[in-house]
């Protein structure tokens, strides 16, 4: 029986394997919000402690080495070392969260109170900063609070949307040297991220990581300038690439290959129904910087290149291909024109499709455990035919997800695996 890391390597082969593999946890769009892991690890038996906040913006839990064996995840992920709020993850502390789990958090995860009940996030965990996340009284998870100053068109300044992007400091080359050691004997494939490959991932764009930030912060603002400020846009996306790409060779100079996957972008082109722009304006405002980070990737390393996008992107998957990029993710099959034997048709021989296993929206939180196991087995025939997968859901699992149906997804991944 083949290792997790031959697994998914054989997904890069396109060849059919003795299992799909599966992936939860390795990335900030493949993961469970932190009560479906402590959910989970109650399910199967597993030692009772605080569920540890990965990524605090979306309320990911970490899942450990335990609870990875009993999914039967082929990942491991070697985290970024800050998070989306620009605080990095160490020194743990206990935390109790609006819906009364207790959690563990980074030391500067810093929150108050508004006179709504709403709960409020600092950039860097500095409270004399104005905050930059808000979590509805009844939500689940961290918005971006917009913090948009007056544009001046006739003064805009592409360095004031650059400030994020910068030379790696020698702590986070440390950071990424230590990190690599430690999982360079594990038997799971590494899923890793740089930061600042990304270009106009709307998540970023509101920089909930900088105490003040300036530049084009509003998100409609921003889709806008896309096609308003092309000159803009090209300026900002240029000179992000270039420190791109230094920071990339610097940490492949202490990683190497330990890591067998690299998350790129997160940035969306799709819709539920469409898309946020043409395939020409893809041509034009983005396929040339994402050629030259996968370009110099894969000359110089041995590392396959992540793609995420939700939404109907189906016209976008030749350009993505063309672009240089290996993984697909989430493969959001209830979106339009999105359907997976088409899919897999077209396209499955060109890019892996990582993600598209079940459904989020509806199947999942909605639906029965038999109809979950219905749909995933029927993913798993179309995708997996000939290699080219890696079994997720459509994006995270969510907190309001039944237990039952992700027990039975799980099981159902299983079945079609014949482990069940």
């Amino acid at each position: 029986m083949a290792t997790s890391k031959e697994r998914i390597k054989g997904a890069f082969d396109h060849k059919t394997q003795d299992c799909v593999p599966v992936d939860f946890g390795s990335t900030a769009v493949t993961g469970m919000h932190v009560i479906c892991v402590e959910t989970l690890r109650d399910y199967y038996g597993l030692e009772k402690h605080p569920i540890k906040t990965g990524e605090p913006y979306q309320m990911l839990g970490v899942i450990e080495e335990d609870l990875l064996d009993a999914l039967g995840i082929d990942t491991v992920p070697l985290p970024a070392p800050t998070t989306m709020f620009g605080f990095r993850n160490e020194n743990w502390k206990e935390f109790k969260a609006p819906w009364g789990q207790i959690l563990l958090v980074p030391e500067r995860f810093n929150t108050t109170k508004d006179d709504n009940g709403d709960l409020l996030i600092y950039p860097q965990g500095d409270t004399s900063a104005p905050p930059s996340g808000r979590m509805p009284a009844d939500g689940f998870f961290f918005d971006s609070i917009i913090r948009q100053e007056p544009i001046d068109d006739d003064n805009l300044n592409p360095e004031d949307n650059l400030e994020e992007f910068e030379e790696i400091s020698e702590a986070d080359l440390n950071y990424y040297a230590v990190s690599a050691k430690q999982l360079s004997s594990s038997k799971r494939a590494v899923v890793a991220g740089i930061g600042g490959t990304a270009f106009g991932d709307i998540a970023l764009v509101p920089a909930p990581f900088l105490k003040h930030p300036k530049g084009i912060r509003d998100v409609t603002e921003w889709y806008i300038s896309t096609a308003a400020r092309q000159d803009y846009i090209h300026a900002i996306f240029s000179a992000q690439c270039d420190i791109a790409i230094k920071n990339i060779e610097k940490v492949h100079s202490v990683i190497g290959n330990a890591v067998d996957v690299m998350f790129i972008c997160g940035t969306d082109f799709g819709t539920q129904t469409s898309s946020f722009c043409s395939t020409d304006t893809y041509e034009e405002l983005y396929a040339p910087y994402y050629k030259r980070i996968n370009g110099w990737i894969h000359k110089n390393t041995a590392w396959k290149t992540f793609k995420h996008s939700c939404g109907a992107v189906e016209k976008f998957i030749p350009h993505f291909i063309d672009s240089g990029f290996d993984i697909l993710n989430p493969v959001q099959c209830s979106a339009t024109g999105m359907d997976p034997q088409t899919l897999k048709d077209r396209y499955g021989d060109s890019i892996v499709f990582w993600g598209g296993g079940v459904d989020t929206q509806k199947t999942m939180p909605f639906g029965k455990p038999e109809q979950v196991r219905e749909e995933v087995l029927k993913r798993c025939e179309i995708f997996s035919r000939n290699g080219g997968f890696v079994f997720n859901t459509v994006h995270n699992i969510l907190a309001n997800t039944p237990p039952v149906n992700i027990v039975a997804m799980i099981d159902a991944v299983k079945e079609f695996n014949g482990l069940q």
